[in-house]
């Protein structure tokens, strides 16, 4: 069969339009490149993508912004001010960590914590002033000074290693808090963090400590609009540079050269693209596994991925009420009644709770913008951590039962008449994520960002096995997170850009 060919010599493909995807077309058109963004769905921002319900107005996925000139240098590049095009809004506090008695903790600056934890534990008041200055020399050496930086060699990655374990990085991120505080409240609120980004507390290393410091830093906004209206911005601001985007176009193959370099891509409908540098912010595993054939990989076979270990999944209910809650806030970290033991059941026993506890993120972004709901209602999502695909739940037929049991317990705890008073809903469980953005085994944070899954352990950026791939996202150096994703667009459209072969 005669191919569909499209021809361009100077093109360079993009293919997923998630944070990664996009802050790499921008980047590389912005360069020079004639760049194409290929988008599998029908709308551009992958996990941060958008729908509309009866009026209610939901962002599928992330919620918070917590390194906003990561953002601001995007709209640089074209020689504009983000702040024209987007309204961030500080969030004050940064989370409401509510736990299992009912009483709650409101996680903010350094200062407003300081005073809750007089009130619920004077004796780690020293200890917390301890640990959060500990955690300045990781913030410089992990986020500051490494997470734009490539490990493209082992012997890279030997040399920050003595000054890492200096930092304490063979610790976990619960016995690092759990070495300056003794509360066993206070031990969840500064060591949950790690959740946010698909990695066990109990295991990540400590080195994630650093997302404490990144708050500290430039707090945690929110976009007016939703995450995605920020993402429309970029999209924008990508076809300004003169980008082009072509949506409900997957990609099922990436055409390798017997001199083992990309040759362009083949889409589901039979479309090909000549390109002979591809940036994939598809998932990793799926961009080795299914899109490249096995014969071109040496590094990046099946068993890498098969075996690798991966971060959790999560249950989403996307729900509109008729009524509003202003006793909640935007952000609400609801604790169940075990920590440790749930989330081994999570990551470790790949089980729903035999108890039935769970703990939730509860997002209401109507508590800060109301024209994202009918008048008097409230758009809002809850996010529970469940086990990826290796636990072998038929979601099909566990969902709705497990639905209900979250939204009677929400109902009882926070949200009162709340089953009445719903009016719009949609439900995501893992198997949902597999098939629509092809997260492997479900897990939406990609491979778990634990010290052997790091840095020069982590996939690399550029491909070891394929001349002219690159990837992008939560799978690759830095790790998970829309700071993370955004450093790994840079970092990737800066070894492109330092290749003298694409330029």
């Amino acid at each position: 069969m005669k191919k569909n060919i499209h021809r361009n010599n100077k093109r360079l493909i993009v293919i997923g339009a998630g944070f990664g995807g996009i802050a790499s077309a921008i980047r590389m058109q912005a360069a020079g490149y004639d760049v194409l963004l290929l988008e599998k769905t029908n709308q551009i921002g992958g996990k941060a993508s958008a729908f509309k319900i009866n009026n209610y107005i939901f962002d599928a996925g992330p919620t918070a912004i917590t390194v906003p000139h990561l953002i601001q240098e995007l709209f640089e590049l074209n020689n504009e001010n983000m702040n024209d095009y987007l309204e961030l809004i500080p969030i004050e506090p940064y989370f409401r960590i509510y736990f299992d008695d009912g009483s709650y903790f409101n996680y903010s600056t350094m200062e407003e914590n300081m005073i809750q934890i007089v009130e619920i534990s004077p004796e780690d008041l020293q200890g917390y002033k301890k640990m959060m200055k500990s955690i300045e020399p990781i913030f410089q050496k992990g986020f500051l000074e490494l997470s734009d930086k490539p490990f493209k060699s082992f012997f890279s990655m030997l040399k920050i290693g003595p000054p890492l374990l200096k930092l304490g990085a063979y610790r976990s991120v619960y016995s690092y808090v759990s070495k300056y505080i003794k509360n066993k409240k206070l031990r969840m609120v500064f060591s949950y963090h790690p959740l946010l980004i698909g990695g066990n507390p109990f295991k990540i290393t400590s080195i994630y400590m650093l997302i404490q410091a990144v708050e500290k830093e430039w707090g945690v906004w929110f976009a007016k609009g939703g995450t995605n209206s920020l993402v429309q911005e970029l999209g924008k601001l990508f076809k300004r540079l003169g980008g082009e985007i072509i949506l409900n176009s997957e990609v099922d193959r990436i055409n390798v050269s017997d001199g083992s370099a990309v040759e362009g891509i083949t889409t589901k409908d039979g479309k090909y693209y000549e390109s002979s540098v591809i940036i994939s912010n598809a998932p990793v595993a799926t961009t080795y596994m299914h899109m490249i054939e096995e014969k071109y990989r040496k590094k990046n076979a099946n068993k890498r991925y098969s075996k690798a270990t991966y971060g959790m999944s999560v249950f989403m209910i996307y729900f509109g009420t008729d009524c509003k809650y202003p006793n909640l806030h935007i952000h609400n970290i609801l604790l169940g009644s075990r920590y440790k033991g749930l989330i081994s059941d999570i990551f470790n026993k790949k089980r729903l709770s035999e108890k039935g506890d769970f703990s939730a993120y509860l997002y209401i972004p109507t508590r800060i913008d109301p024209s994202l709901a009918p008048k008097e209602g409230e758009s809002c999502y809850i996010l529970v951590p469940v086990p990826n695909q290796d636990s072998k739940i038929d979601w099909q037929q566990r969902k709705k039962q497990f639905r209900d049991h979250i939204i009677s317990s929400i109902e009882r705890k926070f949200m009162p008449d709340l089953q009445q008073h719903i009016k719009a809903e949609k439900i995501m469980t893992p198997a949902d994520f597999e098939e629509l953005h092809s997260d492997y085994k479900g897990a939406v944070f990609s491979l778990a960002p634990t010290f052997t899954q790091s840095a020069w352990f982590r996939p690399h950026n550029e491909s070891e096995d394929i001349e002219g791939l690159y990837l992008v996202g939560a799978g690759t150096h830095p790790g998970g997170g829309i700071p993370g994703v955004l450093t790994s667009a840079k970092l990737t459209s800066n070894q492109i850009l330092q290749t003298s072969k694409f330029n």
